[in-house]
């Protein structure tokens, strides 16, 4: 699979300040990913109070509630191959828990998780009333034990799956003397706008909206549990394969969101060119578009899709993949 993004890379080394002391570092990104390369947020802190949700841009990039920051990353497969939650500042650990099972909370064996949504994770705290917590951890991943000093960047655990989650990630939350803070806007009057005068982020992260994780080739329409897997993708086909198939796997979707799909042969032939509107606001989905076979094989050689995430008229994300057709 070829991946390639219209939004830029979002830069990695991330710090907090407090309102009162400017620009006084407090947090480095907690988990040891790229964002934008190898890892994305999908949810923000909720500003709206009510039932409705609201980031901080005024957008759905969230859930009613929602109190933290999450890191997901792009599948189960780079869940398995282990991420490191990484501490954010100096401090004391305070609390821990590592004995959950890694189970997404949407399996149909999950157990009970209430009242302990978090999983398995530890807070720190870091003085002047802050702390912060970080959620679903890998069981028996955590290294540290209460009461612990731990210097910044100091590996905790790994990234997993425990707790209240549908979606290999780590969920981030500040707070300050008991009150949660949104880093990307400090003093919570949401202006719906990249405010960097609020930011607690040293160096100010661009907000992307929403994008596009993975796209792929298959023969059928594969299941989404194999695409959030990450192993749905077929680098090759046989000549006689019942179909061509091409999908992508995107997250932030809004209503009217459009996902483009454009299948191209060997010869530069358009072999497949269609859309798919969404109806409703998804956290995270996937479309899939192709052609079935009508003659007796596929024509042998590369072919390649486009998938395109379109909001309000514009590319909001735009990746590629190519496939090799061969002889049965």
């Amino acid at each position: 699979m070829i991946k390639q993004t219209t939004h830029a890379a979002i830069g990695a080394a991330l710090t907090l300040a407090t309102p009162a002391v400017a620009r006084d570092p407090i947090l480095r990104q907690p988990i040891a990913c790229t964002l934008g390369e190898t890892c994305y947020i999908q949810q923000y802190v909720d500003h709206d109070a009510s039932s409705g949700t609201s980031d901080f841009r005024c957008s759905k990039l969230t859930y009613d509630g929602h109190k933290g920051t999450d890191f997901g990353l792009y599948s189960l497969a780079d869940q398995a191959a282990g991420v490191d939650v990484l501490a954010a500042a100096p401090g004391t650990v305070v609390a821990t828990r590592n004995h959950m099972p890694d189970i997404l909370s949407n399996a149909p064996d999950a157990p009970s998780v209430d009242g302990v949504e978090c999983g398995n994770g530890l807070v720190i705290r870091h003085g002047d009333g802050w702390e912060t917590q970080y959620c679903h951890m890998m069981q028996d991943s955590i290294i540290v034990s209460k009461g612990d000093r731990v210097a910044a960047d100091t590996v905790l655990g790994q990234v997993g799956l425990s707790g209240r989650t549908e979606f290999p990630h780590l969920h981030l939350s500040v707070r300050h003397r008991g009150t949660v803070i949104d880093p990307f806007d400090a003093d919570g009057g949401i202006s719906c706008t990249n405010n960097t005068e609020t930011t607690l982020w040293e160096d100010p992260i661009n907000y992307v909206p929403g994008g596009i994780l993975a796209v792929g080739f298959s023969e059928e329409v594969p299941a989404f549990d194999d695409i959030k897997a990450g192993g749905a993708h077929e680098t090759t086909l046989v000549a006689n394969a019942a179909s061509l198939v091409a999908w992508g796997f995107a997250y932030g979707g809004q209503v009217a969101d459009t996902m483009a799909i454009t299948i191209t042969g060997p010869d530069g032939t358009i072999l497949y060119e269609g859309e798919n509107t969404l109806e409703r606001n998804q956290a995270q989905f996937f479309r899939a578009g192709g052609k079935r076979l009508r003659a007796n094989a596929w024509p042998t050689g590369r072919y390649s899709a486009i998938i395109k995430l379109i909001r309000d008229g514009e590319i909001l994300d735009q990746s590629q993949t190519e496939m090799t057709v061969e002889r049965p």
